[in-house]
């Protein structure tokens, strides 16, 4: 999948001082994820459901 033209967006609580943060771009009906300091590194694309399941179990851990 040739993720080049996504548009990626970065947690909101990131911080430019090396702490460790995911990136998230909406690709059709999926959620591509990658690491914001290796972005050119691998990428996990997952349905959006599967997405909202992930982000609600980290919320409440």
């Amino acid at each position: 999948m040739d993720l080049s033209e996504s548009t990626w967006r970065k947690a909101s609580r990131s911080h430019d001082d090396g702490d460790a943060c995911i990136e998230v771009a909406p690709v059709r009906e999926l959620i591509a994820v990658r690491d914001s300091k290796h972005p050119d590194g691998p990428k996990l694309v997952v349905s959006r459901s599967d997405f909202r399941r992930l982000a609600e179990t980290i919320k409440n851990l």
